[in-house]
Formats: C-alpha cells, sequence, structure tokens
C-alpha cells in the first residue's frame, strides 16, 4: 500500500487510527495489536508472498535477540549470528543477479539469473533490525516481543524509513499520555501529510515525466534538454523522498508518535559535507553510529578519518541499489566530503553564493549519475552538457509541463493563459521557479510542524484537495527500489 492512494488515504488511515484509539482505551497492548496487525495489513497489501520474508526475518531476530538477553556470556556470538543474517539477505535478495552478471562478464560464463521478487522497504527493514539488534546487545532496550513487532512493522516508516531509534520509538509506543487522541498533532498531522502529498503528486511526478522522456530519448535529446533532465532529476528525487517522509511525518504524528527529521533543506548545503548532514538524516545518523565510529571516526589521525569516510560512502552507495552508478555515485560523495574536511578552512572562505553554486552543481552532476541506467549512459550525458552544441528545448519535454490542472487556471485566468501563451516554455519555468523557491526559502516542514495558524490550514486544505482530485494511478516512490 502507498500513502499516494485513495485505500489509504480513505480508508486505511482513518480507520486505523480510530481502532487504535478505542483500543487503547481497554489497554495498551491492544493498541500495540492494532498498530502490528493494521501495518501488516499495510506491508502485504500487494503481495502476502514478499510479506513472508519480513515475518520470517522478524521472527529470526527476535530469537537471537532473546539468547542475547538469555546467555550474557555468549552475547556477542549471538549478536554477530543475526547481523551476518540480515546482511545475507539483503545481498540475495538485492545483489544476486548484480553478482552473476558481472560474474558472468568477467569470467565468460553464462550462469542464469535468478527470479527473485525484491521484498518492498528490504533495506529499510533490514537496518531497522540490525538497530535492534545493537540496542539489546548494548543493554538499552529490554526485550518485549510485542514492542519489537511494533518498531519494525509500524506502518509509517517501515518502506523508506526514516530509520528510527528502537528505544526512541518504545518510549513513545509505550508513554500512556499518548495513548488519547490528541488534536492539535491531528491537525498538525494531517497539515503535513497533505504538504507532502503534494510535493509527490503535483512536483515530483511531474518532474518524474520529464526524467523519463530524457532517458528515453537520451541519444537525441540536445544539450539543453539533458542539462534541464538532469536539474529535473534533483527536484525529483527531492520532492519525492521529502514528500513521503513528510506524509510518514503527518502519519505517524496522529497516532502521537513523532518520528526523527529525514531532511532539514538539504539544497541550501555550502558543501557535500554540509549537505550529508542535511539529505537522509537517519540514514547518515545509522552509519556514523554503526559503521563510521566503529572503524575509528576521525580519532586516528587524518588518513584514517579518509578512509573511513569512503568506507562510509562506498556501503551508503552499495545499500541504494545493485547498480555500478550508485557505487560510483557513494565513491564520488565519499571524496568530495573528503576533500571538504581537508580543505574545510579554504573553503570557508569562499564567497558563500559561489559555495553554494559549486556544491549545487556537484549535487546536480551525482544524482544524475544516481538517475543513469549505466555509467557509460552518465558519461554520455555529461559530454553533452559540457559541449553545450544545442541550445533547443524540444517540444515534447515542455509539453509535460503542461498538466490538467494548468489548463483549469488558464480557463479560470485570463491573464494566466495570455501570458503561458506568449512565453515559450511557461509552464516549464514556472515548475522550475517553483521547485527553486520550496527548496531555497522556507524553513523545512517537519521545523514548522507545530507552528500552526488558520492561514497554514487553509493553505494546507486547498493543496490537499488539489493533490486528491490529482490521485490516479499509482506512482511508484524512487526510494521503493531501495
Amino acid at each position: 500500500m502507498q500513502f499516494n492512494s485513495y485505500v489509504f488515504v480513505l480508508a486505511f488511515l482513518p480507520i486505523t487510527a480510530l481502532l487504535y484509539f478505542l483500543s487503547n482505551y481497554r489497554s495498551i497492548k491492544m493498541g500495540k495489536f492494532v498498530i502490528i496487525v493494521a501495518s501488516f495489513i499495510f506491508y502485504a497489501y500487494t503481495d502476502i508472498s514478499v510479506a513472508k520474508i519480513l515475518i520470517v526475518s522478524c521472527f529470526i531476530n527476535y530469537f537471537f535477540s532473546s539468547l542475547m538477553k538469555r546467555f550474557d556470556m555468549k552475547k556477542k556470538f549471538f549478536f554477530v549470528l543475526p547481523v551476518l543474517i540480515n546482511i545475507c539477505l539483503l545481498i540475495y535478495y538485492k545483489y544476486t543477479n548484480f553478482l552473476i552478471t558481472n560474474f558472468n562478464q568477467c569470467f565468460s560464463k553464462d550462469f542464469q539469473l535468478k527470479d527473485i521478487v525484491l521484498p518492498i522497504g528490504i533495506s529499510f527493514f533490514t537496518f531497522q533490525q540490525i538497530s535492534y539488534c545493537i540496542s539489546i546487545y548494548n543493554g538499552t532496550l529490554g526485550l518485549n516481543i510485542i514492542d519489537y513487532f511494533a518498531y519494525i512493522l509500524y506502518f509509517p516508516k517501515i518502506l523508506m524509513g526514516p530509520l528510527m531509534d528502537p528505544l526512541d520509538f518504545s518510549q513513545q509506543i509505550n508513554d500512556v499520555r499518548r495513548k488519547k487522541v490528541d488534536w492539535e498533532n491531528v491537525s498538525n498531522g494531517l497539515k503535513i501529510f497533505s504538504l507532502g502529498l503534494f510535493k509527490k503528486l503535483l512536483l515530483a511526478d511531474t518532474f518524474a515525466k520529464a526524467v523519463d522522456w530524457g532517458i528515453i530519448h537520451v541519444d537525441t535529446a540536445s544539450s539543453m534538454d539533458i542539462l534541464l533532465v538532469m536539474l529535473f532529476y534533483t527536484f525529483e528525487i527531492y520532492f519525492d523522498f521529502s514528500g513521503y517522509c513528510d506524509m510518514a511525518t503527518g502519519a505517524s504524528l496522529i497516532f502521537n508518535i513523532m518520528l526523527p527529521i529525514n531532511f532539514d533543506s538539504p539544497y541550501k548545503a555550502m558543501s557535500i559535507r554540509d549537505f550529508w548532514k542535511r539529505w537522509h538524516i537517519s540514514l547518515t545518523n545509522f552509519l556514523t553510529r554503526n559503521v563510521y565510529i566503529p572503524l575509528g571516526g576521525s580519532r586516528k589521525g587524518v588518513v584514517r578519518t579518509c578512509i573511513n569516510t569512503l568506507v562510509v560512502f562506498v556501503i551508503s552507495g552499495i545499500w541504494h541499489g545493485a547498480n555500478w552508478t550508485f557505487i560510483l555515485w557513494g565513491v564520488l560523495h565519499g571524496l568530495f566530503s573528503v576533500f571538504d574536511r581537508i580543505f574545510e578552512k579554504v573553503e570557508k572562505k569562499v564567497f558563500e553564493p559561489v559555495r553554494w553554486f559549486l556544491t549545487f552543481g556537484i549535487i546536480n552532476l551525482l544524482w544524475l549519475l544516481f538517475r543513469a541506467q549505466t555509467i557509460q549512459q552518465w558519461v554520455l550525458m555529461i559530454k553533452k552538457i559540457l559541449f553545450f552544441t544545442d541550445l533547443n528545448i524540444s517540444s515534447e519535454l515542455i509539453s509535460i509541463f503542461k498538466i490538467d490542472e494548468i489548463g483549469f487556471l488558464c480557463n479560470k485566468f485570463y491573464f494566466i493563459n495570455a501570458v503561458s501563451e506568449k512565453v515559450h516554455g511557461f509552464w516549464l519555468m514556472a515548475f522550475v521557479l517553483i521547485a527553486y523557491v520550496i527548496c531555497l526559502i522556507p524553513e523545512n516542514n517537519y521545523k514548522r510542524i507545530k507552528k500552526n495558524s488558520y492561514i497554514e490550514m487553509f493553505f494546507a486544505a486547498i493543496l490537499f484537495v488539489w493533490a486528491f482530485l490529482s490521485l490516479g494511478s499509482e506512482s511508484v516512490f524512487v526510494y521503493f527500489g531501495f
């Protein structure tokens, strides 16, 4: 099930919230059962067979967690084993065919690819399982099977995060004060959910169509087309993932559970290191705590710090997908992060607009690699942009941005129609301008979640209605593939 669907908005979310709070009047445990059952339905809605993998994984991890509690002397063994199992499951389902393909190419073999269905959200729930095992191993969390299943299955975060500390979740879901309806949280949750839904349906999905066109026509597209497609993907992935996180945060807030922040205006970053403090914050924190610091962090000299940084980014690249494009993307982000660390004092003396422009340019180039189907395709697109031989914009690319809602606006407001007809590519420019404004000017939605007003609620209601009327065929979120 997806957040951008009629069944979720009209049925699943309100019914689950109603049953949850009614059950809490009987007991906290019943409320947790509602969360567990509803979350399983949410996950298994599309394919029950994939859900079996998740449940088996849950029982394996809980079994070894209980052994850690019971046999303290052998705790380390019972900790390492489930972590290895989690990683092996992730490698099998996500990387088997990638490894077979590369083995065949390297050794001229012809092994058949496996018919493997990738479980949705396996990267996210695998890291959540590891987080739980780490908390049990460190003794920061008590063992409770109901809390465990509620934590892993919790529907607002299971598919695409954010990655949440199990202790934080446990404290919130067991807080008696959070068991009654908080109408302020409900209104704030609906507000941020509406903003996220608008980001996804009106912005991300429109940019996605333009990006898909560019990837399909990469050989015939002009230099300007490819340059714009690169920018469009930068906006698509931001509005797609941040829109999802807004919806997840909003839906969770209705249940009085606050998810951790995942975005902090990342396109305002002044360096690649700064970018990673703002983009997918929960993943950055997870890798910092569980990979970077155990490797020695920045405590063992400059060379080790640089190596540790590169290791983290290579893991991040591999985690994102089974393709050499993701691995190279991780390596390049790691190298730029190392460069920032070494020349940090010099960079701070550079004029801030120049720093921002260079950082944003690098982010764009690397997002293009992230989207490219192969490294060769990325190189081809970069060459087209650098040679800049054709400045024409394809009419097909321009037409993508004249969506149905724009036709309605043009019919109602004559002056908008008059301007759009006189200015070539007006709506394309309008989308880009709106995207820049949202990314660079206002405060992050998460930080404004409790700053409410009648104007904001009215504006959010308009955006919700607009987005809701745009619901048609469900579009898949970018990070569903990870």
